[in-house]
């Protein structure tokens, strides 16, 4: 077992399939070392965290989704690495994107949820730099989307 995977097991995390694109895109490209991976909503098992953050979701709540988007992402990674995350050589940028109610503004609190899962997972290859910004609307209601580039060997 990879280093990644150990960090994650520790935490009580397992990565899922891969979501599959709900339209016209690829879920990453590969340009040289850098892997573009598309944006990951807050999707798992049972069907998810869907809402307005800071209306019918909660900030605990919407820093779940995040983490979820997070996991969702680490599985994109794992399909562009082969199976392999020890290829990761650093999370370079998260986009993050959060259903925002017009009275919430901890969005960056939010977007940590993705963030505190790739160094949790990399150590300090997984400290990167990022976007945090509240939307009207996100995709099938989710309550956040967040995306990613990585660099990879």
């Amino acid at each position: 077992m990879s280093n990644v995977e150990n960090n994650l097991s520790a935490a009580g995390l397992v990565l899922p399939q891969p979501v599959a694109p709900v339209a016209n895109y690829v879920p990453f490209v590969r340009v040289g070392n850098l892997v573009h991976i598309s944006g990951q909503v807050s999707l798992d098992a049972s069907g998810g965290i869907k809402g307005i953050v800071g209306e019918e979701v909660d900030l605990t709540t919407a820093k779940m989704a995040a983490g979820l988007c997070g996991i969702n992402l680490l599985a994109q990674m794992r399909a562009a690495c082969d199976g392999d995350l020890e290829r990761v050589v650093r999370v370079v940028k998260l986009g993050g994107f959060v259903q925002a109610g017009p009275s919430f503004f901890e969005i960056p609190q939010v977007v940590n949820g993705a963030s505190d899962l790739m160094v949790l997972a990399f150590g300090d290859k997984g400290k990167h730099a990022r976007s945090a910004v509240g939307v009207y609307r996100l995709p099938l209601n989710f309550a956040v989307e967040v995306d990613a580039v990585v660099e990879v060997r």
